[in-house]
């Protein structure tokens, strides 16, 4: 994988030259101009850039693989044992649905923080305190002793994911401005490889540990240990590269600009607003109706996905699947996003409208949906692809966030408010379907309430994907 990227770097440089005659190259907020024919092998040797395109750039892109993938496992390992957990901690339904509404809770609460965190400490700081905090709380939640220390614990562990959340995004907007849609479907792709990973081997590895549910959650500490490593040579790095990667043709790699965005033909770019200098106050969000749509569709599809990881193997496992088999299909749904994660990013960066995706995969949740009322068992492989391809829109919705801001600090801006307040819509959700489940005996009105959220997810994401920066719509 790197050494691909490494190789589409260098052919685009020599091609760009071709093209144009003279390529121009971003330096600390300058521009100075190659002479035509004039190798780029020097640039790529200077002492300072060498360094951070060689071992630093790997390290980097390893740390980014191994969060991405401690980002889930935390909530689906639990999903995968809840039955366990409920009867170990004696737990009611409604108190097991407000368990999992913590995840969105924690996340609007916490990664609301991140950018400031960011700002004062650093991402990479930031990013490597949240890998410790999500290795104690994964240790600790187990043996914490009584639901309610056991919700703190699981807290200290989502509070760690909310903020390394926020910040991937800005990480790859920071350090890979022209690998926009790449990064994010590395990042997300390992995202979710480790949710399905998670929900697959927890019951498996309970089994092989005794068949208790503690050492079966606890386990999952380890990996997040190891993803502390990579993030430590970053806690005191608080600036990006000195240098950028050189601009890309629009008609190659991912479809993406030096500054991060999606190439766009020269007359869109002219009618564009000048980019705003660091000294300029931060955006006024709240004024654009595209931050707002892609905060809507981002809690709707965060809605879905929790109540996904926490209630799905429970519907399979009271439809008369084993234990083990509904921990599959639930692996099965968060596996579809490895391939797709990676895919759907690089297919968004390209089109100028994502609606089209968003229609493909509402449709998709719907038909699982309908699936899983009418024929629950029988279809359970059928509805579980159907529905892995359904989540596939939290990769989608960050992608967005990278094409819908200009600049790193309103990609910054409009991850934290999109993901704070979707997260906030999204708490309701697990919560509900907890006290349906109690109090109507059965699934049925659940699945209809998912059913219902796809429509106006549709509807949002379609806004949410119309070409347009939320930096021009704050200006007006």
């Amino acid at each position: 994988m790197m050494g691909l990227m490494a190789s589409d770097e260098t052919r685009t440089e020599t091609r760009t030259e071709t093209r144009t005659g003279t390529r121009t190259r971003t330096r600390t907020g300058t521009s100075e101009a190659t002479p035509p024919g004039k190798s780029t092998a020097h640039e790529a040797q200077a002492p300072g850039t060498r360094a951070w395109t060689t071992w630093t750039t790997r390290l980097l892109l390893l740390g980014i693989v191994l969060a991405a993938f401690n980002l889930r496992p935390a909530i689906t390992s639990l999903g995968a044992l809840l039955e366990e957990v409920r009867d170990g901690l004696g737990m009611s339904g409604s108190v097991a649905g407000l368990l999992t509404s913590v995840p969105p809770l924690c996340f609007a609460v916490f990664g609301v923080t991140a950018p400031r965190l960011a700002r004062r400490f650093g991402p990479g700081a930031v990013v490597c305190a949240g890998m410790v905090a999500i290795t104690a709380g994964l240790l600790i939640r187990p043996y914490a002793g009584g639901t309610a220390g056991f919700l703190a614990a699981t807290a200290l562990a989502l509070m760690g994911i909310a903020v390394s959340n926020v910040l991937m995004p800005v990480i790859v907007k920071r350090y890979f401005p022209d690998r926009v849609g790449s990064m994010t479907g590395l990042y997300s792709m390992a995202l979710a490889f480790g949710t399905s990973i998670a929900a697959a081997a927890t019951v498996p590895v309970t089994n092989a540990l005794g068949g208790h549910w503690q050492p079966g959650l606890a386990v999952w500490a380890v990996v997040g240990a190891a993803a502390v490593l990579p993030w430590i040579p970053f806690v005191r790095d608080r600036k990006a590269p000195s240098t950028t990667s050189p601009a890309r043709d629009s008609s190659d790699g991912d479809g993406d600009g030096a500054d991060g965005t999606t190439a766009e033909p020269a007359t869109a770019r002219a009618d564009r607003p000048a980019e705003p200098s660091a000294e300029q106050p931060p955006l006024r969000i709240t004024r654009s109706r595209t931050a707002w749509a892609l905060a809507v569709f981002f809690g709707l599809q965060a809605t879905a996905a929790y109540i996904t990881m926490g209630w799905m193997a429970q519907i399979f496992r009271d439809a008369g699947v084993s234990a083990g088999t509904a921990g599959l299909l639930l692996a099965v749904i968060m596996v579809m996003g490895v391939p797709l994660a990676f895919v759907i990013p690089r297919v968004a960066t390209r089109l100028p409208h994502q609606g089209p995706i968003v229609l493909v995969l509402g449709v998709c949740g719907l038909a699982g949906y309908a699936g899983l009322y009418f024929a629950p068992a029988g279809g359970a492989w059928a509805w579980a692809l159907l529905l892995g391809v359904s989540n596939c829109a939290f990769p989608l919705a960050l992608t967005m966030v990278g094409m819908r801001a200009r600049t790193g600090a309103g990609v910054a801006q409009l991850s934290a408010f999109a993901q704070s307040t979707g997260y906030l819509i999204s708490i309701p959700g697990p919560l509900l379907v907890g006290v349906l489940y109690q109090h109507s005996g059965g699934w049925g009105l659940p699945i209809a309430l998912m059913s219902a959220l796809m429509v106006p997810q549709i509807v949002v994401g379609f806004l949410a994907g119309r070409d347009r920066t939320v930096e021009e719509e704050a200006a007006r």
